[in-house]
Parts: C-alpha cells; structure tokens; sequence
C-alpha cells in the first residue's frame, strides 16, 4: 500500500516519484552521486517500528525526556558555557507574545515593533560593555569570537589570531571552525599564548614574544574561562595595538555592574554571550552571543550581522526603526556577505533587551556584587575540606578552579557521587587541562544561597573521606 510514514507526510512513493520529476532526476541516488561509494553505509539501520498512534509517541517521549535529571531538582554548580541565573517571569511573559513569537519578515510596518525591541537591546547591551556600535545576536558566545577574529582580518590583512592557552575548548572549536582549514583561502592560524601558574592570568612575557607583523589580533577575556580577573588588561590592550593589532576582548555581562567595560581598558571589539541575560540554560539551539565596537565605520564596514538603526521620517518629530547595512550581510550578499549569519537567536534578543530593562544599572551592580560575594564564601568554604584546594583562591568572577590531588579522588568519581546528593559537581578540566591535575570549574551565582554552599561543602567532605 502506498502510504505515508506516519512522521513524513510526504514520504509515498507517489509524492518522491512526481518531485523526481519535477527536479529532472531519475532516482533519489542520483541527488547524491557526488558522494564517493566509500562514503556511503551499505549495512542496513535496525531502527524501532514507528510508533503511529500519538497516544504512543507521548508515552514513549514522556518516559524518556523523564529519564532527565535536570537543574531545576538538583543543585547544580556547573558553569563553563551555560549558566544558570535567575531569569525574572517578565522575560518570558514578553518574549513569548505572539507580537514577536511570529514576527520574523514581513513589511517595514509590521516590522517596526520587532526593530524597536532589537534596537533597545542593541542600545542597552551597547551601553553595558561602553560601545556604540552592537548588531544583532549571533549563536554563541564561540560565534562572537569566530566572526570578530575574521573581522579582524579582514581589516589588518593578517593572518593570525593570539588567544589564552586557558580558553574554553569548546568555544575554541567554534572559533576553529569559522578559522577555516590551511587549504581554504582565508584561513586564520590560531595561536595560543601561555599562562602564568601563579595567577592563572595571560602571561605578558610569552605575549610580547609572540607579537610581530603578521597578528591580526589578540583574543582574551575578562572574566577569563577559568573565572580569573584580568588586572592587566589595559596592559595587554596596549601592547597588542603597539603591534598593529586588533584587541577582542571576551566578556560575560554579568560582571559588568562590579567590573569596568572592555571600552575602558582598550578593547576595539567586545565579545561575549548573552545566555545569562534571561534566558534559560538549554540543550539545544544557540544561546546567543554578541559583538560590539566603536561607532566607525571601518568597524561597522566588516560586520557580518543585521544592525537596527533610529532614523527621523518624513513628518517631523517622528522617528523610525530600520534594518541597516543589510547588503553586507548574507542576507543581501549571499555568499557575497562579511560572513554567513543566521536568525535563530534574534528571539534571544527580544528575552535579553527585557532583562537588561528590568535590571537597569543599579541592579547590575547588585547582581555583579551578589555573585562576588557568594563565589567568594564558597571558594573559602571549599578551601577548608581536607585535601581541597584552590589554586587561584581570590581575584575571579563567578567560576573559580577547585583542585583534588590531595583527596586522592579523580574529579569524575567525586562528581559520580555527589550525585547521590542531589548535587551537580564542577566542571571535570583533568583532560582539557592535564597541567591542572584532578580539578574542577565550579560556578556559583545568584541562585545559589550560603545554605547550597554549605550544602555543597557538607557533601564533599562527606564523598572525599
């Protein structure tokens, strides 16, 4: 019988026959006769019936998405990447109207609304890290990085790119990715730079070695991956423009109610991830990242995402909100465009613009300053367990590398038990970063109250005895 898969409407034998003729092809393998026969699977795929009734497909989803132990029933301290913060009820209220929820393109007019919002979030974030000059989000924080290293590229005529030996690996992949491969034409070398053990901070001395007139620009973040404060970023800044390059510097926007802006030390181009701007942690999709510069043109000239722009119209006093630059993007462009961007983050933005709302400066200084005080107590707190110890126990924002040598313990056995404490442990850095030893990157913020802390403490004395 000629019917559908249950999931594939289009799935007949009809349907495929009539689109095969209609692109010309006699056969589906056809469409893929550019692939080489050692590329392609011959063994036949043991997959599951279909489940065809939706009661089923429910039962059977339910049952697995509840295998899931997630952060809302344990006490996570994981960071690296993901945050969990407190994302107020309004950021969901707003995003979720169907006003943005449905609005991706439409007419100028029906556009304006969803510009507006767009516009405040790129003003507010704007004046958050002290640049004039913020498009609209790209997926991660990684993305940020990969497009402002070709950004800078693009304007020095270089080819290298300095970043810390200590970055996040996954965010390195990102940004490898959009390096390209030696054999591409355009393609960026990475390199890193070394750190100093006493401080976990960039080491100045391996820097300066490796400056010269082929870097395009030196990647380096304030807070850094391992949470380490940079005190010597204007330093870094300094010399990096010496040598004719560009500074992107990576940041994490909770810290800058307590932390100066990257503007303030040097950096010609902000980088950094608006996940902790209201929106909650997900396993899925982009968590959005930013990028922002100076309001010049010769910046605003190599950027590879939409940017809104306030303009007055034809009737005075009134003002309007547009979509600018737009050919230079691969929207206009194509493949002609700065970069290949896409959209499935401009929602975020919509989150991100009413949570920065809401907080306001006053409560990014309360936010900053809440995170500080409650990372510092658990740093302290963790520090006396027998057999713990922190490496780099003061100067860091939110994260802070815990080390377990002394317990005796590997890091993934400690974290195997603490969760049989309802407890999410820190981040295993054993083999991304073997010089570490046994240590892990915990994270505390807001939502975490001294009662999870001493919770957290109490556990770990009990699982490194």
């Amino acid at each position: 019988m000629n019917r559908a898969h249950p999931y594939m409407a289009n799935s007949t034998e009809e349907t495929k026959k009539h689109m095969l003729n209609a692109i010309g092809a006699a056969t589906v393998d056809e469409l893929f006769e550019q692939i080489p026969d050692e590329h392609v699977t011959t063994r036949r795929f043991e997959l599951p019936e279909p489940l065809v009734s939706e009661v089923e497909l429910k039962r059977h989803m339910t049952g697995v998405l509840g295998k899931n132990e997630h952060c809302e029933d344990n006490l996570s301290f994981l960071g690296g990447g993901t945050w969990q913060h407190h994302v107020p009820a309004i950021c969901d209220e707003i995003w979720t109207r169907s006003e943005f929820l449905t609005s991706v393109w439409g007419t100028g007019s029906s556009d304006l609304g969803r510009n507006q919002a767009w516009f405040e979030f790129a003003s507010q974030l704007g004046e958050l890290v002290g640049m004039e000059f913020v498009g609209l989000p790209v997926y991660s924080w990684g993305a940020a990085v990969g497009h402002s290293m070709r950004m800078a590229t693009r304007m020095t005529g270089r080819g290298r790119v300095l970043v810390p030996a200590l970055m996040d690996p996954q965010r390195l992949d990102v940004a490898r990715t959009y390096a390209g491969f030696p054999e591409q034409e355009g393609h960026i070398e990475i390199a890193h730079v070394g750190y100093d053990p006493a401080t976990g901070r960039l080491d100045l001395a391996d820097l300066d070695s490796r400056l010269d007139d082929g870097v395009a620009a030196v990647y380096f973040e304030n807070p850094a991956y391992l949470g380490v404060i940079e005190d010597r970023a204007a330093e870094i800044a300094r010399m990096a423009r010496a040598a004719g390059a560009e500074t992107i510097v990576g940041v994490d926007p909770t810290s800058l109610g307590v932390i100066v802006p990257p503007s303030d030390y040097g950096a010609d181009i902000a980088v950094g991830t608006t996940q902790p701007l209201g929106i909650h942690m997900n396993g899925g999709g982009g968590v959005g990242g930013f990028i922002a510069t100076r309001d010049e043109e010769r910046y605003a000239r190599e950027y590879p995402t939409l940017q809104v722009s306030l303009t007055d119209t034809t009737h005075e006093g009134e003002r309007a909100f547009g979509l600018a630059l737009f050919q230079q993007s691969s929207y206009g462009s194509r493949e002609d465009g700065k970069d290949w961007t896409g959209n499935s983050v401009y929602l975020w933005a919509i989150a991100n613009a009413a949570y920065m709302s809401v907080l306001g400066p006053a409560g990014f200084e309360e936010l900053g300053g809440a995170i500080l005080r409650r990372s510092h107590y658990a740093a302290r707190r963790l520090a006396a367990v027998p057999g713990v110890s922190l490496p780099w126990p003061t100067g860091f924002f939110k994260e802070f590398v815990v080390g377990f040598d002394g317990t005796g313990i590997p890091v993934a056995e400690i974290n195997r038990r603490l969760r049989d404490h309802g407890i999410f442990g820190g981040r295993d850095l054993s083999s991304d970063f073997p010089d570490l030893g046994q240590s892990a990157l915990y994270c505390v913020t807001e939502v975490h109250s001294r009662a999870d802390i001493d919770r957290l403490t109490a556990a770990l004395e009990e699982v490194t005895r």
